[in-house]
């Protein structure tokens, strides 16, 4: 008599609200948190801005971690730039509790930015698109030229957004840049997404049988 065969695990299932409140939850929970930690009166905004800060800015630690664990929990697993964006979350956020100082959480997002550049150029340079690593299931058909040029134009927009967010902290107080950083780098990120599908598409987005035959050519 054969023993019963084990029922078969069933995967993690792909949630996209999930994701983007793993990518986007701790950013609102700052926001939300400055918003109601700042200063209502005037006369205090310099020592309160700073406290306001310093609270949200844990408040944001908190959140990150909490994304890191609901990312392993509903999705079976963790991105290496959600691992990387939460080591320096940390990192930089710890500086502005303990300082008390916002330059700290103000910078990180150029660190950010830069390093995820400097890690796209390099696999470049290599000859390897590196995105596909991170979304190879999101972009299936996606040609091997097609990840490259994803790869580089991902590479130029995070100069930009990291020249971006260097304008904007040094032109703005701190609840414009926080308004900006949260709402308008979100929408040019968006608007940048969807600039993408035409090349995307050129490329084989979606015809898997193509990325198959590029993947294993026919043999004589």
């Amino acid at each position: 008599m054969n023993p019963p065969e084990a029922a078969p695990h069933k995967a993690k299932p792909k949630s996209s609200w999930i994701n983007l409140a793993v990518d986007y939850g701790p950013l609102i929970v700052f926001f939300l948190a400055y918003r109601q930690f700042s200063p209502k009166d005037a006369s205090a905004e310099g020592v309160g801005a700073v406290v306001a800060v310093t609270k949200s800015t844990a408040a944001f630690m908190i959140a990150t971690v909490i994304a890191l664990v609901v990312s392993k929990w509903r999705l079976g697993r963790i991105s290496p730039m959600l691992w990387l964006s939460t080591v320096l979350i940390i990192g930089f956020g710890s500086l502005t509790v303990l300082l008390g100082d916002p330059f700290w959480i103000q910078i990180k997002p150029t660190a950010i930015y830069l390093l995820f550049a400097a890690l796209l150029f390099g696999g470049l340079m290599r000859g390897k698109p590196l995105l596909r690593t991170l979304l190879e299931s999101a972009f299936e058909g996606l040609s091997e030229e097609g990840w490259l040029k994803l790869s580089r134009n991902w590479a130029f927009f995070f100069l930009f957004l990291a020249a971006l967010n260097e304008v904007l902290r040094y032109s703005l107080s701190f609840d414009g840049w926080l308004a900006a950083k949260l709402w308008g780098v979100t929408t040019l990120s968006f608007l940048f997404t969807f600039t993408q599908i035409p090349m995307l598409l050129k490329h084989g987005l979606g015809d898997t049988g193509a990325a198959e035959a590029e993947q294993n050519p026919p043999r004589d």
